[in-house]
């Protein structure tokens, strides 16, 4: 069997592991509801790497706790580990937007892949971004 072939069933085979956790039902964690936002303040120009919002980051948390984990808390499919910051290093030079870009769609690239929405499409694409926030903060 080709190399690449054993990759690809294993990579198909991690997925599918990945997804069938997902869909396990757990019992949401309840919250109290999140003050209402304030109006965003004007920024200045952006920096060259994204720096996480902190309170954005914070909600973040627990859809990490709930789906990301499975990979990132050990590094499955090529996933950066939460606080490596070799290795998030080169994918938050990228910026922001494509963090998100590659968390809610998916991307597949030469160190790993990632499902879109880490497998599991029930969250909200402001989810998403609030667990990449969670974990950029963690490397900063």
């Amino acid at each position: 069997m080709k190399k690449s072939s054993a990759l690809s069933l294993l990579a198909a085979a991690l997925l599918a592991t990945t997804l069938a956790a997902c869909g396990k039902d757990e019992a949401p964690k309840t919250e109290a509801a999140p003050a209402p936002a304030a109006a965003p303040a004007p920024q200045a120009a952006a920096p060259a790497a994204p720096a996480a919002d902190a309170g954005h980051a914070a909600e973040g948390e627990a859809p990490y706790k709930q789906v990301c984990v499975m990979c990132h808390g050990a590094g499955v499919a090529g996933a950066p580990k939460v606080g490596d910051k070799a290795a998030w290093e080169p994918r938050v030079a990228q910026g922001k937007d494509t963090l998100y870009k590659h968390a809610i769609e998916g991307f597949s690239g030469q160190a790993g892949m990632m499902p879109a929405k880490g497998g599991n499409p029930s969250l909200s694409d402001d989810q998403v971004k609030a667990a990449v926030d969670f974990l950029v903060s963690k490397v900063q």
